[in-house]
């Protein structure tokens, strides 16, 4: 069956639209700085690498928290504060230092140029399992339609997560297209939703012939998904 002609094209957005292993390393080195100045009972009693542990640990007992990764960041250095009698009214205000930082992300060069001509082709929208602020960033008016799993409550991929996306948007799953740099969240979630999926493959990996996943497009640029989306464009 030759496949539908695509009315809109969601986006994961960390790893995808940019790199966010070193924009989160500078941001928990500059929070822990943050909590030093501010909460130095905390920053004494856990390190970088000791808070993630924390988060890590309090996953395993909630893991319904993957769905908002801010509040279990909140809910594990509450449970710091608290050991270490410190003033929990510092947690918020270490809370906004550490997003802004985390919205401090540099698009890769590919994506920039590309965003408008699909923008002129297709209805954009975001499914994301992170908690990027689109708006603090300067991308808001790429996407009609933003959805986080925090908003959702599940995070990918979780089917719902998809199907909620395409409703709000007024589109069926199979005229939607989803692009992401995870095999199984983004690939497989998206697939097993119904809509199609291009895995955005920056670094040339063939992890998806060991892990058994059939991705409707593999891209390694922005460059090719527009060449891919305008080919599908002409069924």
């Amino acid at each position: 069956m030759t496949p539908r002609r695509p009315l809109a094209l969601l986006f994961d957005l960390d790893d995808t639209l940019w790199p966010i292993g070193p924009v989160i390393i500078a941001a928990e080195e500059s929070w822990h700085a943050w909590l030093a100045a501010h909460a130095p009972r905390v920053a004494q009693a856990c390190d970088v690498t000791e808070l993630r542990l924390r988060r890590l640990a309090l996953l395993e007992r909630r893991p319904e928290l993957i769905a908002d990764l801010y509040q279990l960041r909140r809910e594990a250095l509450a449970e710091v504060f608290a050991e270490a009698g410190e003033d929990p009214l510092h947690i918020e205000a270490s809370m906004r230092h550490f997003a802004a930082l985390r919205n401090a992300v540099t698009p890769y060069a590919d994506v920039l140029p590309v965003l408008p001509l699909l923008q002129g082709m297709l209805r954009l929208g975001v499914i994301t399992n992170g908690n990027a602020d689109l708006e603090v960033i300067g991308l808001q008016h790429h996407f009609e339609y933003t959805l986080s799993s925090a908003q959702f409550g599940r995070a990918k991929p979780d089917p719902g997560i998809f199907l909620r996306a395409c409703e709000a948007m007024g589109v069926a799953p199979q005229d939607a297209v989803y692009v992401g740099d995870d095999l199984r969240a983004d690939v497989q979630g998206a697939q097993s939703a119904g809509l199609r999926a291009v895995w955005m493959n920056r670094h040339g990996s063939q992890a998806h012939l060991e892990a058994g996943v059939t991705p409707d497009a593999i891209c390694a640029t922005f460059d090719e998904l527009l060449a891919w989306i305008r080919a599908q464009m002409q069924h």
